[in-house]
């Protein structure tokens, strides 16, 4: 199953005039070691062995496919394997989706795709614990395969991979259209990225012993619409016994972007753009549809005000099929009974869609009016009326005394945003998660770094905080692979989170595994709701309990209760 290389062949030797009777003696000094051909369930594969010091090495392996050709709106399907050794050495094309302009299309129908990181020490690796990455991006966009912006490939796992000794795994699935549009019935009934996410994590766990990797100790990790999946994995039934821990950043399966409850009028809006008619025969029309036309259909608008907040826009998302997700998630929990589950946010986390609605929060010369937060927060509170919003907005001007200042203001605008895109849902599926465990272990945490461009003008005022998806540069080792854009303070809270991930995913306690850590993180219970603050100055002090525990109330209790409006 495994193949053990050595750098200095015998060959290698002999034309150096080394006589091959002294080979032992060079072999504890050359040798190294790498997978080689590895057996996999559709056929062999080869990837890349690259030298990152003195004995420590990593086998890369880039483009294996997980799955067939993906039918249009169907479920994936297993692949039909492949004659001979396939080359693994470079990145495959990401999922078809809209660019970054939302003008055009990139990516490719042919996506299925997943990338392996396997590090080596003194002998090729066994039964490591291994971590599946789930990109964000809205359900929308994304991909694990290759350069995001120039040429950083942001989701590099060699980083964890290295300083974690764990095997890290990220994944293609469809995002746009072709991944989450649903006619709400059982002709197109959606969620087919989700299915694509179950079939690489079945992938693995059929096959990653073949790379050194222990199947029965998969942790999957994500952030935004990624950390939602992640949720939805662990919640859906379909995945029972094959994921052993999890880690949500910054979106849970209880969002309220993360589920679409009417599938049906945003398809027939597709189907319209791309002249099918919205009766009996939409789907048929729509699965003989150009890709390319479907997925700029489903072009996200980005025309937003207080009034219609641009995380209302999103709406290709999972949906409620009886299927993969047979009940609301909030009924779903005894799925992950079993489960380790860390869940959290950054504390600025609303800031980059709250800018968008409110853009004068990010002037710091201009006045935000009052009135912005009050429209912000009634479109929040809509389904309660006048009632929610007066509610709310006492709730978030209770501190602000007799002359808020205009910072006081804007921060009061992102924590709305923050409150109610991410921190409640958040913390709601924490609370169902314990509540609901049997031997899984509960973990909530609030990443405060301050954002790397605060200070230097727009779009940063100097009181932002950490930003939504501020966390997946120092999850991913950045300050370490790209030292020079970084200070050590940076390498700091980079070390941190790769040690709690890490060694979380190998003992389901991110303070036990091979990598010490800066403060002890307790668990979360039902009776104590105590979570990590992680940033680069961690001391005793960084644990708190019952986050934002005024306005969780408020979310979770007492608007809730409120009449609705007639």
């Amino acid at each position: 199953m495994f193949e053990s290389q050595p750098i200095c062949s015998q060959n290698a030797v002999k034309a150096n005039s080394i006589h091959p009777d002294n080979l032992k003696l060079l072999l504890p000094v050359f040798a190294y070691y790498m997978l080689g051909v590895v057996y996999t369930e559709g056929g062999m594969v080869q990837g890349e062995n690259i030298r990152l010091g003195y004995r420590r090495h990593m086998d890369v392996f880039r483009g294996v496919p997980f799955a067939d050709i993906p039918g249009r709106f169907e479920k994936p399907q297993r692949h039909p394997g492949w004659d001979g050794v396939m080359k693994t050495t470079e990145f495959k094309k990401r999922c078809i989706q809209i660019n970054l302009l939302m003008t055009d299309t990139r990516g490719s129908e042919d996506c299925l795709y997943l990338n392996i990181w396997v590090p080596h020490g003194r002998s090729v690796s066994r039964d490591l614990p291994v971590m599946v990455w789930i990109y964000g991006g809205g359900f929308l966009a994304g991909g694990s395969m290759g350069a995001n912006i120039l040429d950083n490939y942001l989701y590099s796992g060699q980083e964890i991979a290295d300083r974690g000794n764990v095997i890290v795994v990220t994944l293609g699935y469809r995002v746009g259209t072709m991944g989450f549009l649903s006619t709400g019935d059982s002709s197109m009934p959606g969620n087919y990225g989700l299915w694509d996410q179950h079939a690489a994590i079945a992938w693995v766990n059929r096959n990653i012993r073949s790379f050194g990797g222990d199947p029965d100790n998969i942790t999957l990790f994500g952030e935004s619409a990624g950390g939602a999946s992640v949720s939805f994995q662990t919640l859906t039934p379909h995945n029972k016994g094959l994921i052993k821990r999890a880690i949500s950043q910054s979106g849970v399966a209880l969002c309220p972007w993360a589920i679409n409850k009417n599938p049906r009028r945003f398809a027939e809006e597709v189907a319209l753009k791309v002249n099918c008619p919205t009766d009996e025969t939409m789907a048929a029309c729509l699965k003989l549809t150009d890709p390319a036309r479907l997925t700029l259909a489903g072009t996200l608008s980005l025309v937003s005000s207080p009034d219609n907040p641009i995380v209302g826009n999103l709406l290709l998302s999972p949906v409620i099929d009886g299927d993969f997700l047979p009940d609301d998630p909030r009924n779903l929990f005894h799925n992950a009974a079993d489960i380790d589950y860390i869940a959290g946010i950054n504390d600025m986390d609303g800031h980059l869609f709250t800018g968008v609605d409110v853009p004068s929060i990010n002037s710091p010369l201009v006045d935000t009016p009052v009135e912005d937060v009050k429209r912000l927060l009634g479109s929040y509170t809509k389904e309660k009326g006048q009632a929610g919003l007066d509610n709310a907005f006492s709730t978030y001007t209770m501190t602000w005394g007799s002359r808020p200042s205009r910072e006081i203001i804007k921060r009061t605008v992102v924590d709305i945003g923050t409150d109610f895109i991410f921190l409640i849902p958040t913390q709601a599926a924490l609370y169902l998660h314990a509540s609901n465990a049997n031997t899984g272990r509960t973990y909530s945490f609030l990443f405060s770094q301050p954002s790397r461009l605060a200070g230097i003008g727009r779009p940063y005022p100097s009181w932002v905080g950490a930003d939504h998806s501020d966390d997946l540069q120092y999850v991913f080792g950045k300050p370490f692979s790209t030292p020079l854009g970084y200070w050590p303070r940076h390498r700091d809270v980079s070390g941190y989170l790769i040690a709690y991930w890490t060694n979380f995913a190998r003992t389901g306690d991110p303070n036990k595994g091979e990598l010490s850590v800066p403060v002890t993180w307790p668990e979360f219970t039902s009776t104590s709701h105590q979570f990590l603050d992680i940033n680069s100055n961690m001391k005793k002090d960084s644990v708190g309990e019952k986050m934002r525990m005024r306005y969780v109330n408020f979310w979770t209790s007492i608007l809730p209760n409120l009449p609705p409006t007639v």
